[in-house]
């Protein structure tokens, strides 16, 4: 649970408008129209291999699984949002495809397995798909009241979609106006991680989109404020050859940034980094606190999706998945972790 003792009024009342939010968000059937999935599950015990450990700072570890497929287009599932108290999740991958899956989990909010998985092609404005469009590498995900964000890497586009998702066909309402900063990002390094303003915050209504990487090696990474028309810059200080993935907003306000990072030196990174939600505003330049890192110890891939819900006993849950990017060297994995106080 959450504790208010040492909470101000503001922030007290924006929890209890997230929780709210959070409670009321019954299952819906997605994906009416969608595509059903055989997929199997390979359950994860520890999150440390060879290590009992649940507790890992502000983080205890609930459990995880393996997704396997067979069908391709299951992999590269980059963007996720947790609904119905953890029960339902909805995904979108890199290729262009949403992706429904209910979620068999245990009163503590662990997963046991996935059910009822299926999978449609994200629809364009026109009656074609963003695959034909080449309007895909949809690489982000996030939901705000009865509509949700999906972010594009290559193209640099935010498109809006309505909640819930019930057929899967339903047509893109809008392409949001980002602005020119955000169009020349780096193609390939553009916009990776997108998260809504939680209720009642000085950011409610606003969209923050972080770019995976900026100019260079050494540049911090480019990250926007989108409200309305207006789109504002502000930064955040790269370290430890990181790159942004994903982020939530918690219900205080505070950002939680997913970062991930693969290469010769380092080999497989993962981390979490929290930022005080007071602290983001054009031309700030943050650097936040870390509060999970894992390396090749651990049971990781390339973490690219997270999702938060309330569980039903009123935990906060986070959801963290990973892209396999379509190749039999690389796995699909399901972590969950309570996050406390």
């Amino acid at each position: 649970m959450i504790s208010l003792g040492r909470m101000r009024l503001p922030k007290i009342l924006g929890c209890l408008l997230f929780l709210a939010a959070t409670r009321s968000s019954y299952a819906v059937e997605l994906l009416t129209e969608g595509e059903p999935v055989t997929v199997k599950t390979r359950t994860i015990e520890q999150f440390h291999i060879g290590r009992e450990t649940v507790r890992f700072g502000q983080l205890t570890y609930l459990g995880g699984l393996e997704l396997i497929s067979a069908d391709r287009d299951l992999g590269g599932l980059s963007g996720l949002v947790s609904v119905a108290q953890g029960e339902q999740v909805l995904a979108v991958t890199d290729s262009g495809f949403w992706v429904a899956a209910t979620v068999q989990q245990d009163p503590a909010g662990k997963p046991l397995t996935l059910s009822s998985v299926k999978k449609h092609e994200l629809a364009s404005g026109s009656s074609g798909s963003l695959r034909a469009s080449w309007g895909h590498d949809t690489e982000a995900l996030a939901r705000s009241e009865n509509r949700l964000y999906v972010a594009a890497e290559r193209a640099n586009a935010i498109y809006e979609y309505p909640w819930p998702l019930v057929t899967g066909a339903e047509p893109i309402l809008r392409e949001l106006r980002v602005g020119p900063y955000i169009k020349r990002l780096r193609r390939n390094k553009g916009l990776e991680a997108l998260a809504a303003g939680a209720p009642g915050s000085a950011l409610e209504g606003s969209l923050i989109a972080v770019a995976e990487r900026g100019e260079t090696d050494t540049h911090d990474l480019p990250a926007f404020i989108i409200r309305g028309g207006t789109v504002s810059r502000f930064s955040i200080v790269r370290s430890g050859r990181f790159e942004a993935t994903d982020a939530v907003f918690l219900p205080d306000g505070d950002l939680l940034l997913l970062e991930r990072r693969f290469n010769l030196r380092d080999f497989i990174g993962m981390r979490l980094r929290r930022f005080s939600g007071a602290e983001i505003a054009p031309g700030a330049r943050l650097s936040g606190e870390v509060l999970l890192e894992a390396d090749f110890g651990h049971q990781i891939d390339n973490m690219e999706a997270m999702a938060l819900h309330e569980s039903a006993t009123g935990d906060l849950i986070l959801t963290l998945l990973s892209d396999n990017n379509r190749s039999l060297l690389q796995r699909t994995l399901f972590l969950r972790f309570r996050l406390d106080p």
